[in-house]
């Protein structure tokens, strides 16, 4: 008999019951929802469901007849939408529409891991507990734990929540991924603030254009809960102008002058290797801040940061704790060491972030600057030429070498490398990651400065499909054990 939608959320309140999108997890008087995929429909696996005791099916109206006789001892739920059912099931199952958590969201091509740090920082100083789901880690007071993607399905979402708020975490900072959103992992998420930092060419594997990867992250500021949220928006990124003509209530920030009531002027006032000095003026108050972080595109992280805290009804004053802040695991990390050779290692994985990571460098003065890089298998092919074309534009020599190759031949993915590094000054070709790391020491002198881009935090390889140990930091460690 089937059952409606609403009837069964209450069901699933009363009575906790869980909600499984993977067949193999449920057990009996669960709920089973098939969930359409990109390679497997879900509604193929409702009997297996249905076999292992689940009480509930929730699948679209349209899934064949024969599949539904297989699940005769289950209560069948129609939905149209199979996805927003998950978010909204795993929201009754956890209760998270009744916690009293402060959830943040950012969202954006570069700069998400860096502001969840600050503001987690932020936040702490100001006397709140917080937690942080995210790209490196899911983490708050006295528990943390690898993060096996930027943001998790909506079950793991919802019961870290849940956790989150057993353990006194007041507030929540998220970074929210385009395909998060598209594929409505956060729904049921009642956001109370978002930042959006910038849109630069990334995931066309899986978006195939920058209209698609667009639409897809405004849906933080457009469509999620709640509408009453503080928004703020990057004003120097055309997109975020976009943005800003479809929600003018964000408070907006930036480097360029922009005439917009709602706008926080930033002005750099000072740069060098010691880090920041910047100006604000949002309205009528001015302020300045000190940092160590070093680099233009950390100018904008602050000033997000900032500008989503003045939305959160935060002072100025506020925003000392960020003087010293020194920096996440892989981003723009430098590796210390007995030789004091500078070296860095840094996430940047699309055009965008190594541009500005090496202009960042580049302004700080080093005679050269190396740059270990590659590009990931099995993704998007089309950034591939733009991630050579901005070594060879900001480095004086370019080691291509892989990334994650996943189930790709490494020699192909450099051969689509290859044509944006003809205009670089010199150029090694070494697929061994470790390999070429040691080549670009060799080459290395302490006028210079060396970087390792592409994995940052990340502590494994993906090798036709295995997942093999392999950090950058380590490897440099021990390379110059060795020398």
């Amino acid at each position: 008999m089937p059952t409606d939608f609403a009837g069964l959320l209450d069901i699933c309140r009363r009575n906790c019951l869980e909600p499984r999108s993977d067949s193999r997890a449920v057990q009996p008087g669960d709920i089973f929802i098939a969930v359409p995929g990109a390679v497997e429909d879900g509604a193929r696996f409702i009997p297996v469901a249905a076999n292992a005791g689940a009480a509930f099916i929730v699948c679209r109206p349209d899934v064949k007849r024969e599949i539904l006789e297989t699940a005769k001892t289950c209560r069948i739920t129609y939905h149209n939408n199979p996805r927003e059912a998950l978010g909204k099931l795993a929201q009754a199952r956890w209760h998270t529409d009744g916690l009293s958590l402060k959830i943040l969201g950012i969202t954006g091509t570069n700069g998400k891991t860096t502001i969840s740090y600050m503001l987690e920082k932020l936040l702490i100083s100001l006397g709140e507990k917080v937690g942080v789901i995210g790209t490196v880690a899911y983490r708050w007071p006295g528990h943390s734990e690898n993060a096996p993607m930027t943001t998790p399905d909506p079950i793991i979402l919802h019961s870290l929540l849940a956790r989150m708020a057993d353990a006194g975490v007041t507030v929540v900072v998220t970074e929210i991924s385009s395909h998060a959103l598209e594929q409505q992992r956060v729904c049921g998420i009642p956001f109370q603030g978002a930042i959006f930092t910038n849109l630069t060419q990334d995931h066309m594997d899986y978006h195939q254009d920058m209209e698609s990867y667009f639409a897809a992250k405004t849906k933080l500021f457009l469509e999620l809960p709640r509408q009453d949220k503080a928004m703020a928006v990057n004003s120097d990124d055309d997109f975020g102008c976009r943005l800003l003509d479809l929600r003018p209530s964000a408070l907006s920030f930036g480097l360029e002058r922009k005439q917009r009531e709602l706008h926080l002027q930033g002005k750099i006032l000072a740069s060098g290797p010691w880090g920041l000095r910047l100006r604000m003026l949002c309205k009528d108050t001015a302020w300045e801040l000190s940092s160590p972080l070093v680099g233009v595109f950390n100018a904008y992280n602050l000033l997000a940061v900032q500008a989503l805290g003045l939305g959160l009804d935060l002072h100025p004053k506020d925003f000392s704790s960020l003087e010293t802040f020194t920096g996440v695991c892989g981003r723009l990390e430098r590796v210390c060491n007995p030789a004091g050779l500078n070296i860095f290692v840094d996430y940047a994985h699309t055009p965008d972030a190594l541009v500005n990571v090496l202009k960042s460098l580049r302004g700080a003065g080093f005679s050269r600057i190396i740059a270990v890089f590659g590009c990931g298998g099995n993704r998007d092919k089309g950034k591939r030429p733009l991630m050579g074309e901005a070594v060879a534009c900001h480095a004086d020599v370019a080691v291509l070498t892989s990334d994650n190759p996943r189930f790709e031949d490494p020699f192909a993915i450099i051969d689509d490398v290859l044509p944006g590094l003809a205009k670089a000054r010199e150029v090694h070709v070494e697929p061994d990651r470790r390999t070429a790391t040691a080549l670009a020491l060799d080459m290395l002198t302490k006028d210079d400065a060396m970087l390792v881009a592409g994995k940052g935090h990340e502590d494994y390889q993906i090798i036709q499909g295995v997942k093999r140990h392999y950090s950058d930091q380590e490897t440099v460690r021990e390379l110059l054990r060795c020398i």
